[in-house]
Protein backbone atom coordinates (compact mmCIF):
# COMPACT_ATOMS: atom_id res chain seq x y z
CA UNK A 1 0.00 0.00 0.00
CA UNK A 2 1.74 3.15 -1.23
CA UNK A 3 0.11 5.49 1.28
CA UNK A 4 1.98 3.80 4.13
CA UNK A 5 5.17 5.21 2.55
CA UNK A 6 3.87 8.75 2.11
CA UNK A 7 6.46 10.07 4.57
CA UNK A 8 9.40 8.59 2.64
CA UNK A 9 11.52 10.89 0.46
CA UNK A 10 11.73 8.31 -2.36
CA UNK A 11 7.92 8.24 -2.75
CA UNK A 12 7.12 7.86 -6.47
CA UNK A 13 4.34 10.36 -7.21
CA UNK A 14 4.15 9.32 -10.91
CA UNK A 15 3.42 5.71 -9.96
CA UNK A 16 0.96 6.89 -7.29
CA UNK A 17 -0.86 9.04 -9.87
CA UNK A 18 -1.20 6.04 -12.20
CA UNK A 19 -2.43 3.79 -9.38
CA UNK A 20 -5.05 6.35 -8.32
CA UNK A 21 -6.23 6.83 -11.88
CA UNK A 22 -5.04 10.45 -12.07
CA UNK A 23 -6.42 11.26 -8.62
CA UNK A 24 -3.11 11.60 -6.77
CA UNK A 25 -3.88 15.05 -5.32
CA UNK A 26 -7.32 14.18 -3.93
CA UNK A 27 -6.22 10.79 -2.59
CA UNK A 28 -3.04 12.14 -1.00
CA UNK A 29 -4.75 15.06 0.73
CA UNK A 30 -7.67 13.06 2.09
CA UNK A 31 -5.09 10.68 3.57
CA UNK A 32 -2.87 13.46 5.00
CA UNK A 33 -5.82 15.32 6.53
CA UNK A 34 -6.66 12.08 8.33
CA UNK A 35 -3.08 11.28 9.33
CA UNK A 36 -2.62 14.75 10.85
CA UNK A 37 -5.97 14.58 12.68
CA UNK A 38 -7.31 17.64 10.85
CA UNK A 39 -10.74 16.15 10.05
CA UNK A 40 -11.40 15.67 13.73
CA UNK A 41 -9.75 18.87 14.96
CA UNK A 42 -11.60 21.19 12.57
CA UNK A 43 -14.76 19.04 12.54
CA UNK A 44 -14.58 18.81 8.75
CA UNK A 45 -17.15 16.96 6.70
CA UNK A 46 -15.42 14.22 4.65
CA UNK A 47 -17.78 14.62 1.68
CA UNK A 48 -17.28 18.40 1.60
CA UNK A 49 -13.50 17.99 1.92
CA UNK A 50 -13.52 15.53 -0.96
CA UNK A 51 -15.65 17.86 -3.10
CA UNK A 52 -13.30 20.79 -2.40
CA UNK A 53 -10.20 18.72 -3.26
CA UNK A 54 -11.80 17.54 -6.52
CA UNK A 55 -12.44 21.21 -7.40
CA UNK A 56 -8.77 22.03 -6.76
CA UNK A 57 -7.48 19.00 -8.67
CA UNK A 58 -9.71 19.71 -11.66
CA UNK A 59 -8.68 23.37 -11.76
CA UNK A 60 -5.14 22.29 -12.69
CA UNK A 61 -4.48 21.93 -16.44
CA UNK A 62 -3.63 18.32 -17.23
CA UNK A 63 -2.28 19.48 -20.63
CA UNK A 64 0.59 21.30 -18.89
CA UNK A 65 3.67 19.04 -18.93
CA UNK A 66 4.81 20.44 -15.56
CA UNK A 67 2.34 22.76 -13.81
CA UNK A 68 -0.40 20.16 -13.34
CA UNK A 69 -2.09 18.34 -10.44
CA UNK A 70 0.77 15.80 -10.18
CA UNK A 71 3.21 18.65 -9.45
CA UNK A 72 0.77 19.88 -6.78
CA UNK A 73 0.61 16.39 -5.27
CA UNK A 74 4.41 16.13 -5.37
CA UNK A 75 4.83 19.48 -3.58
CA UNK A 76 2.23 18.41 -0.99
CA UNK A 77 4.05 15.13 -0.31
CA UNK A 78 7.33 17.06 0.14
CA UNK A 79 5.57 19.52 2.45
CA UNK A 80 4.32 16.58 4.55
CA UNK A 81 7.93 15.38 4.89
CA UNK A 82 9.11 18.86 5.93
CA UNK A 83 6.30 19.30 8.48
CA UNK A 84 7.65 16.17 10.20
CA UNK A 85 11.15 17.60 10.71
CA UNK A 86 11.58 17.80 14.52
CA UNK A 87 12.79 21.44 14.52
CA UNK A 88 9.42 22.40 13.01
CA UNK A 89 7.07 19.59 14.10
CA UNK A 90 7.58 20.32 17.82
CA UNK A 91 5.94 23.74 17.44
CA UNK A 92 3.26 23.29 14.77
CA UNK A 93 -0.43 23.76 15.57
CA UNK A 94 -3.22 21.98 13.64
CA UNK A 95 -3.82 25.32 11.90
CA UNK A 96 -0.21 25.48 10.71
CA UNK A 97 -0.38 21.93 9.37
CA UNK A 98 -3.68 22.49 7.55
CA UNK A 99 -2.39 25.76 6.03
CA UNK A 100 0.86 24.13 4.93
CA UNK A 101 -0.92 21.24 3.21
CA UNK A 102 -3.64 23.39 1.61
CA UNK A 103 -1.13 25.95 0.33
CA UNK A 104 1.02 23.16 -1.15
CA UNK A 105 -1.99 21.53 -2.83
CA UNK A 106 -3.35 24.75 -4.33
CA UNK A 107 -0.18 26.82 -4.89
CA UNK A 108 -0.28 26.54 -8.73
CA UNK A 109 -4.00 26.07 -9.33
CA UNK A 110 -5.23 27.07 -12.84
CA UNK A 111 -1.63 27.67 -14.00
CA UNK A 112 -1.76 28.57 -17.72
CA UNK A 113 1.59 26.89 -18.52
CA UNK A 114 3.32 30.21 -19.34
CA UNK A 115 5.17 32.60 -17.04
CA UNK A 116 4.48 36.14 -15.82
CA UNK A 117 6.54 37.99 -18.49
CA UNK A 118 4.52 36.17 -21.17
CA UNK A 119 1.22 37.25 -19.56
CA UNK A 120 2.48 40.84 -19.33
CA UNK A 121 3.74 41.13 -22.91
CA UNK A 122 0.59 39.52 -24.36
CA UNK A 123 -1.51 41.94 -22.25
CA UNK A 124 -3.37 39.06 -20.55
CA UNK A 125 -6.27 40.19 -18.36
CA UNK A 126 -4.64 38.64 -15.26
CA UNK A 127 -1.60 40.90 -15.72
CA UNK A 128 -3.73 44.05 -15.60
CA UNK A 129 -5.92 42.66 -12.82
CA UNK A 130 -2.89 42.15 -10.55
CA UNK A 131 -0.93 45.13 -11.95
CA UNK A 132 2.02 43.00 -13.10
CA UNK A 133 2.92 41.98 -9.51
CA UNK A 134 3.04 38.24 -8.62
CA UNK A 135 0.40 37.82 -11.32
CA UNK A 136 0.24 34.01 -11.29
CA UNK A 137 0.59 33.61 -7.52
CA UNK A 138 -2.18 36.13 -6.85
CA UNK A 139 -4.38 34.23 -9.28
CA UNK A 140 -3.58 30.87 -7.63
CA UNK A 141 -4.49 32.37 -4.25
CA UNK A 142 -7.71 34.08 -5.31
CA UNK A 143 -8.82 30.94 -7.19
CA UNK A 144 -8.21 28.88 -4.05
CA UNK A 145 -10.26 31.30 -1.92
CA UNK A 146 -13.07 31.12 -4.47
CA UNK A 147 -13.15 27.31 -4.26
CA UNK A 148 -12.88 27.31 -0.44
CA UNK A 149 -15.88 29.62 -0.17
CA UNK A 150 -17.89 27.82 -2.83
CA UNK A 151 -17.29 24.42 -1.20
CA UNK A 152 -18.21 25.82 2.25
CA UNK A 153 -15.52 23.52 3.71
CA UNK A 154 -14.80 25.97 6.54
CA UNK A 155 -18.22 27.65 6.68
CA UNK A 156 -18.88 26.27 10.20
CA UNK A 157 -15.82 28.05 11.64
CA UNK A 158 -15.98 31.62 13.06
CA UNK A 159 -15.65 34.34 10.41
CA UNK A 160 -12.42 35.70 11.96
CA UNK A 161 -10.87 32.21 11.74
CA UNK A 162 -11.72 31.73 8.06
CA UNK A 163 -10.55 35.27 7.21
CA UNK A 164 -7.24 34.55 8.93
CA UNK A 165 -6.90 31.24 7.05
CA UNK A 166 -7.56 33.00 3.72
CA UNK A 167 -4.93 35.68 4.44
CA UNK A 168 -2.29 33.16 5.56
CA UNK A 169 -2.97 30.99 2.49
CA UNK A 170 -2.29 34.08 0.39
CA UNK A 171 0.92 34.89 2.21
CA UNK A 172 2.13 31.28 1.74
CA UNK A 173 1.21 31.01 -1.95
CA UNK A 174 2.67 34.46 -2.74
CA UNK A 175 5.96 33.32 -1.18
CA UNK A 176 6.39 30.87 -4.09
CA UNK A 177 6.97 33.78 -6.51
CA UNK A 178 10.53 33.04 -7.67
CA UNK A 179 11.12 36.79 -8.12
CA UNK A 180 11.10 37.07 -4.32
CA UNK A 181 13.74 34.36 -3.86
CA UNK A 182 16.46 36.72 -2.62
CA UNK A 183 14.15 38.54 -0.22
CA UNK A 184 13.37 35.22 1.53
CA UNK A 185 16.96 33.94 1.41
CA UNK A 186 18.27 37.14 3.01
CA UNK A 187 15.66 36.97 5.79
CA UNK A 188 16.36 33.27 6.42
CA UNK A 189 20.13 33.83 6.49
CA UNK A 190 19.71 36.70 8.95
CA UNK A 191 17.49 34.58 11.26
CA UNK A 192 19.94 31.67 11.16
CA UNK A 193 23.01 33.87 11.69
CA UNK A 194 21.36 35.70 14.60
CA UNK A 195 19.80 32.48 15.94
CA UNK A 196 16.69 34.54 16.71
CA UNK A 197 13.94 32.30 15.32
CA UNK A 198 11.33 31.81 18.02
CA UNK A 199 8.97 29.13 16.75
CA UNK A 200 6.70 29.69 19.75
CA UNK A 201 5.75 32.90 17.92
CA UNK A 202 3.11 32.55 15.21
CA UNK A 203 4.98 35.03 12.96
CA UNK A 204 8.20 33.02 12.95
CA UNK A 205 6.31 29.76 12.43
CA UNK A 206 4.54 31.33 9.46
CA UNK A 207 7.86 32.45 8.00
CA UNK A 208 9.26 28.92 8.28
CA UNK A 209 6.10 27.55 6.64
CA UNK A 210 6.76 29.96 3.75
CA UNK A 211 10.32 28.62 3.52
CA UNK A 212 9.10 25.00 3.72
CA UNK A 213 6.64 25.65 0.85
CA UNK A 214 9.36 27.34 -1.21
CA UNK A 215 11.57 24.29 -0.67
CA UNK A 216 8.76 21.86 -1.52
CA UNK A 217 7.97 23.81 -4.69
CA UNK A 218 11.51 23.49 -6.09
CA UNK A 219 12.59 20.18 -4.51
CA UNK A 220 12.66 18.20 -7.81
CA UNK A 221 16.48 18.34 -8.07
CA UNK A 222 16.69 16.85 -4.55
CA UNK A 223 14.73 13.72 -5.51
CA UNK A 224 16.03 10.38 -6.80
CA UNK A 225 17.55 10.80 -10.28
CA UNK A 226 14.79 8.86 -12.07
CA UNK A 227 12.10 11.10 -10.58
CA UNK A 228 14.16 14.26 -10.77
CA UNK A 229 14.98 13.72 -14.45
CA UNK A 230 11.30 13.32 -15.37
CA UNK A 231 10.45 16.63 -13.69
CA UNK A 232 13.36 18.35 -15.47
CA UNK A 233 12.17 17.09 -18.85
CA UNK A 234 8.62 18.20 -18.10
CA UNK A 235 9.49 21.72 -16.95
CA UNK A 236 11.77 22.25 -19.98
CA UNK A 237 9.04 20.96 -22.32
CA UNK A 238 6.72 23.60 -20.83
CA UNK A 239 9.38 26.29 -21.37
CA UNK A 240 9.90 25.18 -24.99
CA UNK A 241 6.15 25.30 -25.65
CA UNK A 242 6.12 28.90 -24.43
CA UNK A 243 9.05 29.65 -26.73
CA UNK A 244 7.14 28.17 -29.67
CA UNK A 245 4.13 30.36 -28.84
CA UNK A 246 6.37 33.42 -28.63
CA UNK A 247 7.84 32.65 -32.06
CA UNK A 248 4.36 32.13 -33.45
CA UNK A 249 3.25 35.57 -32.18
CA UNK A 250 6.59 37.11 -33.28
CA UNK A 251 7.48 38.01 -29.70
CA UNK A 252 11.00 37.88 -28.28
CA UNK A 253 11.66 34.34 -27.04
CA UNK A 254 12.00 34.33 -23.23
CA UNK A 255 15.14 33.09 -21.44
CA UNK A 256 15.26 29.27 -21.11
CA UNK A 257 12.48 28.87 -23.72
CA UNK A 258 14.59 28.46 -26.86
CA UNK A 259 14.85 24.75 -27.59
CA UNK A 260 17.79 25.33 -29.98
CA UNK A 261 19.92 27.24 -27.45
CA UNK A 262 18.70 26.22 -24.00
CA UNK A 263 19.34 22.52 -23.43
CA UNK A 264 17.85 20.60 -20.52
CA UNK A 265 21.25 19.97 -18.83
CA UNK A 266 22.27 23.64 -19.02
CA UNK A 267 18.90 24.88 -17.72
CA UNK A 268 19.02 22.38 -14.85
CA UNK A 269 22.60 23.12 -13.82
CA UNK A 270 21.85 26.84 -13.68
CA UNK A 271 18.65 26.28 -11.70
CA UNK A 272 20.38 23.97 -9.21
CA UNK A 273 23.37 26.26 -8.73
CA UNK A 274 21.63 29.62 -8.34
CA UNK A 275 18.19 28.78 -6.97
CA UNK A 276 18.04 25.33 -5.38
CA UNK A 277 21.42 24.93 -3.65
CA UNK A 278 21.38 28.24 -1.73
CA UNK A 279 17.86 27.56 -0.38
CA UNK A 280 18.42 23.92 0.58
CA UNK A 281 21.75 24.62 2.25
CA UNK A 282 19.93 27.15 4.49
CA UNK A 283 17.07 24.70 5.08
CA UNK A 284 19.59 22.07 6.23
CA UNK A 285 21.12 24.69 8.53
CA UNK A 286 17.63 25.24 10.02
CA UNK A 287 16.69 21.56 10.44
CA UNK A 288 20.14 20.51 11.58
CA UNK A 289 21.74 17.54 9.79
CA UNK A 290 18.64 15.37 9.78
CA UNK A 291 18.58 12.23 7.60
CA UNK A 292 16.12 13.99 5.25
CA UNK A 293 18.23 17.13 4.79
CA UNK A 294 21.40 15.09 4.26
CA UNK A 295 19.56 12.86 1.78
CA UNK A 296 18.21 15.83 -0.20
CA UNK A 297 21.62 17.52 -0.44
CA UNK A 298 23.23 14.22 -1.51
CA UNK A 299 20.66 13.75 -4.29
CA UNK A 300 21.13 17.37 -5.33
CA UNK A 301 24.91 16.96 -5.71
CA UNK A 302 24.63 13.61 -7.50
CA UNK A 303 21.94 14.88 -9.87
CA UNK A 304 23.98 17.97 -10.71
CA UNK A 305 26.95 15.72 -11.53
CA UNK A 306 24.70 13.63 -13.83
CA UNK A 307 23.53 16.74 -15.71
CA UNK A 308 27.15 17.92 -15.97
CA UNK A 309 28.19 14.64 -17.56
CA UNK A 310 25.22 14.81 -19.96
CA UNK A 311 26.21 18.39 -20.84
CA UNK A 312 29.78 17.28 -21.64
CA UNK A 313 28.50 14.40 -23.77
CA UNK A 314 26.23 16.81 -25.58
CA UNK A 315 29.13 19.18 -26.26
CA UNK A 316 31.43 16.46 -27.49
CA UNK A 317 28.74 14.96 -29.73
CA UNK A 318 27.92 18.38 -31.21
CA UNK A 319 31.67 18.97 -31.82
CA UNK A 320 31.95 15.65 -33.66
CA UNK A 321 28.97 16.77 -35.76
CA UNK A 322 30.51 20.16 -36.49
CA UNK A 323 31.98 19.11 -39.84
CA UNK A 324 28.43 18.35 -41.01
CA UNK A 325 27.12 21.70 -39.77
CA UNK A 326 25.33 22.64 -36.53
CA UNK A 327 23.35 20.08 -34.60
CA UNK A 328 19.69 20.85 -35.02
CA UNK A 329 17.33 21.06 -32.06
CA UNK A 330 15.66 17.78 -32.98
CA UNK A 331 19.02 16.02 -33.36
CA UNK A 332 20.03 17.43 -30.01
CA UNK A 333 16.88 16.05 -28.45
CA UNK A 334 17.50 12.57 -29.81
CA UNK A 335 21.08 12.82 -28.52
CA UNK A 336 19.64 13.72 -25.11
CA UNK A 337 17.33 10.75 -25.12
CA UNK A 338 20.05 8.33 -26.22
CA UNK A 339 22.54 9.55 -23.64
CA UNK A 340 20.22 9.23 -20.69
CA UNK A 341 21.66 6.54 -18.40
Amino acid sequence: HMLSKVGMWDFDIFLFDRLTNGNSLVTLLCHLFNVHGLIHHFQLDMVTLHRFLVMVQEDYHSQNPYHNAVHAADVTQAMHCYLREPKLANFLTPSDIMLGLLAAAAHDVDHPGVNQPFLIKTKHHLASLYQNVSVLENHHWRSTIGMLRESRLLAHLPKEVTQDIEQQLGSLILATDINRQNEFLIRLKSHLDNQDLRLEDAQDRHFMLQIALKCADICNPCRLWDLSKQWSERVCEEFYRQGDLEQKFELEVSPLCNQQKDTIPSIQIGFMTYIVEPLFERWAQFTGDTPLSENMLNHLRRNKAKWRSLLHKQHSSSRSNDHSGQVTGSQEQTLNKEETP
